[in-house]
């Protein structure tokens, strides 16, 4: 574990100190201030006034946080957790980006560029701690955990405040944060949008992340709206071509597949993402497969070509109705990742299954 103490370097001693001294602020300002109202509590969702009164806590992934201040020094960890944060006009108050599965999303690419990339997987603990944050959010808990850049605790023991996204916690047993484990309850949008108000309030944005909501919420009807897919039945591939990583019922995949009133053909699996064989995969024989088209290159079935490759020469995935008839929906990997992103996977699908009059 990065000893802090021992650190012989002042910016990071910095560190420390203005994390008392935030931590001070916070007992400071909760001393010597009445209660807050249940009106005022119930503001950390993100409804209620368009004004933060600090300091701030949020119960976030079986965590009280406590927010001192607006965040002036934000570093997010993964790709999801940046784009919201760039979507909600803040790239001004980043200091550093990390873990990165696809190209930003292309309305935020000017401002991405102003902001400092620390990996395009993840960061050591020392390179986050250098940009001296006020603040670590992050998509995963196998980033901002066991295992990953550093655990919660140690940016905590510093002062610096850290967010998990509600997508890695809720419907989940303890089991199952942290890894693509089994969820107890489908996945649903409710916990994209918490996360956007969550983090609208934390940063005193509140209006623009009802604002943000309203669009997503607006795209994902229109979409959805668009198409019932009944008679559809879909097979989301991630990666791996030897034992596919295919998705479950309940993660971003069964947002998108009921959203156009589709089935996922692994439905009656919990685990997330499950490795399957290309045998049960015939055996299910879906309409279209849904393929990601992985920005990573660290295994065969990452990239489309391959994937595309694999399916029509294998002797097994050949005799797939998908693969004779050519029905391939291409997805980022980020839109197979519960974040803003899954709106734009379900777009994608109902434009696909739309153009092949596969629904009404």
């Amino acid at each position: 574990m990065y000893n802090w103490r021992t650190s012989a370097r002042n910016g990071r001693r910095s560190l420390l100190h203005t994390g008392i001294g935030l931590l001070a602020v916070a007992t400071v300002a909760t001393g010597c201030s009445p209660a807050p109202s249940e009106a005022d509590a119930d503001r950390g969702d993100g409804s209620g006034s368009a004004s933060t009164a600090y300091p701030l806590t949020v119960e976030n992934c079986g965590r009280t946080v406590t927010v001192a201040a607006p965040p002036q020094r934000a570093v997010s960890l993964n790709q999801g957790s940046t784009e919201i944060l760039l979507s909600l006009g803040l790239a001004d108050r980043m200091v550093g980006t990390a873990t990165w599965t696809d190209p930003v999303r292309a309305n935020l690419a000017a401002d991405n560029e102003t902001v400092r990339r620390l990996a395009d997987n993840k960061p050591s603990f020392e390179v986050v701690l250098d940009t001296e944050p006020d603040f670590v959010s992050a998509s995963f808990g196998g980033t901002l955990g066991a295992g990953g850049v550093a655990d919660r605790d140690q940016f905590e023991q510093l002062g610096v405040p850290t967010y998990l996204s509600p997508t890695d916690c809720d419907g989940k047993n303890d089991d199952s944060v942290n890894a693509d484990g089994n969820r107890t309850e489908p996945l649903t949008m409710e916990s994209v949008y918490k996360e956007i108000r969550e983090l609208a309030a934390i940063f005193d944005v509140r209006e623009r992340g009802e604002a943000f909501v309203a669009e997503l919420e607006d795209r994902y009807e229109t979409a959805a709206g668009a198409i019932e897919a009944t008679d559809v039945t879909l097979a989301f591939w991630f990666a791996d071509t030897s034992t596919p990583y295919v998705a479950g019922c309940c993660g971003s995949s069964g947002i998108i597949a009921a959203s156009v009133g589709a089935e996922n053909v692994f439905a009656d699996t919990t685990n997330e993402w499950p490795q399957v064989s290309w045998e049960s995969v015939l055996d299910r024989d879906p309409t279209a497969l849904v393929l990601g088209d992985l920005s990573r290159r660290s295994i065969e079935g990452d990239a489309l070509d391959s994937k595309i490759a694999f399916l029509e020469s294998n002797p097994v995935t050949q005799r797939l109705s998908a693969v004779r008839n050519k029905r391939y929906i291409v997805v980022n990997g980020a839109d197979m990742n519960p974040s803003i992103r899954t709106v734009d996977g379900i777009e994608k699908v109902a434009d696909a299954l739309r153009r092949w009059n596969l629904g009404s």
